[in-house]
């Protein structure tokens, strides 16, 4: 039960007064359904209307908050003329013109021979004194809204700022009174006012200083943020850590058979990676660990050998896989290392059905079948298994924690192993992970060359392009990635399509297309006719960005490099150099170029290391947007900017274990206030696996 306290904060946002059907669904757009998302709504920027002069004394170009008098309003006698409001105050004249002005609002606005506040830009034009659609105009009854700082806050399509300020301040009024969650030591040490009070002050602002992350009221509310994050996440960790596992322990053979038919040798940090999962497969409680591997570093082997490890113990593995792409990939790495030592594999995704399906179904059930592949149709209800010890799940970034469980609880007291590609900054591991145990493949499998990065302007396509034709007469295979167009399905398949149309002009017949509105069928068809050398060029959106293995591709083109993330150029470049030949990376970009993007692209130019990268991505861009815009797995802050709010990250982790250590029923006086802490940012379906108390 939230508390009562609480309860106005988590009305709709229609309970609050000028917020109807359509201004609350654009509110929920930008900010959330709920009155506490526009507390959550911090302000972005800010106008000072605090410069009141006369108007004789309004100097051109400022922004000057001005009280006047409405004399006369001058229509146009031609349309596309603007139209004029005549006003004063007892030093000069103003005009206000408007443009393609409806007169009939204009004359409700501003009415013959009443008094108006009017801000905006003061413009001087042949000796008179002007304003171009004011910014504000206002009664005299509303003096002290409007004459001070006016937050400038986020919008989107239909919502004006003025309704939005108003749903905020009604917002505010409802904010309560709360007892202090946080420590009082540490609170007098970092110069904080309380809860509300810093509420108040962050939509408050007086000043641009106020906007910055490190102010005290945003700070102290970040803080909150993550301390909220944090104790969830240790309640979640410490009740699946007490729920109990099972020992799995083989006698080797199978596991030293498996390492032996292994093409190549294991890694130092492959073979470390193994004996981490084993140490925790081996004890009682239950294996929450990620591993963490670079492009190419070979997770599919090691979560391979782990999964032998389970059927050396008589029972069974299964990798889940976000998509099928990466879900046959992976099938095509195993079924050879598996057959080699006598174990039966199955692919399962949501294209098979009828009798192939049930063969399938019926051979995890009878245990015949002892490793299975899949996508989410693992997790559908009428897949069951014999005994499932170990679920791999991989790019669990792509799948909510719900979906994690929904595999695991396919068995008893299951371990669970998640893998990704994506290497994850230390402290966005701690902050968004720090339910799991990390383990990190950090070295490349032998053999493996460094892909040299080029980084070109788009007006050198046509070299390219020439390159390109040298480089297939060679036997080359080819990526071209288009970008995500502003997010867009429609214009980013007519950018591949496009470029495909292009290309195929040039190189007739030789050309594949692969992008997110093809049915899985078609993906697969121009995979593998490229996989086998039908086509040379495959165009691409980023549907290829994950899990997609041609030894023989040695050269990627990702045009409008700029519009990607560090992790996904890193992540597209991974595509080549997985065979013996030299490869290369071509990142073509439209200038000018922002600060960010230059730096992003410079770090490609200088290293492969996808941990540097990631650093240095959380550095640039913030966590937001860290794992590539369409993925999902990051707890999205709204207060908290992880980039900027680091050492505050790992405070709040240092807090939240003394806190568990002195009081872990949240029983305590603090304890109660840190219950109403987590329902205040939703923490709250964690809050059952407390006793009530």
């Amino acid at each position: 039960m939230r508390p009562a306290i609480l309860n106005p904060l988590f009305a709709t946002a229609t309970t609050l007064t000028g917020v109807g059907p359509r201004i609350a669904q654009a509110i929920a757009k930008i900010a959330g359904e709920k009155v506490v998302d526009l507390c959550w709504h911090l302000p972005i920027g800010m106008i000072d209307r605090r410069f009141a002069p006369k108007v004789a004394d309004a100097p051109p170009g400022a922004v000057a908050t001005l009280t006047v008098q409405v004399l006369e309003h001058m229509p146009p006698r031609i349309p596309r003329l603007p139209y004029r409001v005549l006003c004063s105050d007892d030093t000069a004249e103003i005009e206000l013109v408007f443009f393609h002005a409806k007169g009939d609002y204009l004359q409700k606005t501003l009415p013959t021979g009443q008094e108006r506040i009017i801000s905006g830009k003061v413009e001087h034009y042949q000796g008179r004194i002007q304003m171009t659609h004011p910014d504000l105009i206002a009664g005299p009854e509303e003096a002290d809204d409007v004459i001070g700082v006016e937050p400038v806050y986020p919008l989107t399509a239909g919502l004006n700022p003025r309704p939005l300020r108003r749903a905020i301040k009604g917002a505010l009024e409802r904010a309560p009174e709360l007892e202090e969650w946080q420590d009082a030591a540490w609170i007098e040490k970092q110069g904080w006012r309380d809860w509300r009070d810093s509420l108040l002050a962050a939509h408050g602002i007086e000043s641009e200083q106020d906007l910055d992350p490190s102010a005290p009221a945003r700070a102290r509310l970040a803080y909150d943020e993550l301390l909220a994050d944090q104790l969830a996440l240790a309640m979640v960790r410490a009740s699946q850590r007490k729920r109990s596992g099972r020992a799995i322990s083989g006698d080797g053979v199978l596991t030293e058979k498996a390492i032996a038919a292994l093409p190549f040798t294991l890694t130092p940090s492959q073979i470390e990676a193994l004996s981490e999962i084993a140490a925790d497969m081996a004890s009682p409680l239950r294996m929450l660990r990620m591993l963490q591997g670079d492009v190419g570093s070979g997770k599919t082997v090691v979560a391979f050998l782990a999964i032998v490890k389970a059927v050396e113990a008589g029972a069974q593995g299964a990798i889940m896989a976000p998509t099928e792409v990466l879900a046959r990939q992976h099938f095509a790495t195993i079924e050879p290392l598996a057959n080699a030592i006598g174990l039966r594999t199955a692919l399962l995704t949501g294209r098979d059905k009828g009798k192939a399906r049930t063969e399938i179904i019926n051979g995890l059930i009878s245990g015949d079948i002892q490793i299975a592949v899949g996508t989410h149709a693992l997790f559908q209800d009428d897949v069951a298994f014999h005994d499932l010890a170990l679920a791999v799940i991989d790019e669990q970034h792509r799948f909510g924690v719900h979906q994690r469980l929904m595999l695991t609880s396919k068995g008893q007291a299951a371990d669970m192993l998640v893998m990704t590609a994506t290497p994850i900054p230390r402290t966005l591991m701690l902050c968004a992970y720090s339910d799991l145990d990390s383990s990190r493949l950090t070295d490349k499998p032998a053999g493996r060359k460094p892909v040299e990065t080029r980084v070109l302007p788009l007006s050198r396509i046509e070299d390219v392009v020439n390159r390109l034709e040298s480089a297939i007469s060679g036997g080359a295979r080819i990526f071209w990635v288009c970008p995500l167009v502003d997010e867009s399905e429609a214009l980013d398949l007519a950018a591949a399509t496009d470029r495909h149309s292009a290309l195929d002009r040039r190189f007739p017949g030789r050309i594949g297309l692969v992008h997110g509105k093809m049915r899985a069928a078609e993906k697969d068809r121009a995979m593998a006719a490229f996989s086998a050398g039908e086509t040379d060029i495959l165009v691409a959106t980023t549907v290829i960005e994950v899990g997609v293995d041609v030894p023989e591709a040695t050269v990627m083109v990702v045009e409008h490099a700029e519009r990607f993330g560090l992790a996904q150029l890193h992540q597209l470049r991974g595509r080549v150099g997985r065979g013996e030949k030299a490869s290369s990376c071509l990142l073509l970009y439209a200038p000018p170029l922002t600060q960010t993007a230059e730096a992003r692209l410079k770090i490609l130019r200088e290293t492969e290391d996808g941990f540097r990268i990631a650093e240095e991505d959380l550095r640039l861009r913030g966590a937001g947007e860290l794992l590539g815009t369409r993925q999902s797995g990051l707890p999205s802050y709204r207060l908290a900017d992880l980039a900027a709010h680091q050492e505050l990250m790992m405070a709040a982790r240092d807090d939240v274990r003394l806190i568990l250590d002195r009081d872990p029923e949240l029983k305590s006086k603090r304890g109660q206030a840190l219950r109403v802490l987590l329902y205040l940012f939703e923490k709250d379906s964690l809050v059952p696996t407390l006793r009530s108390g």
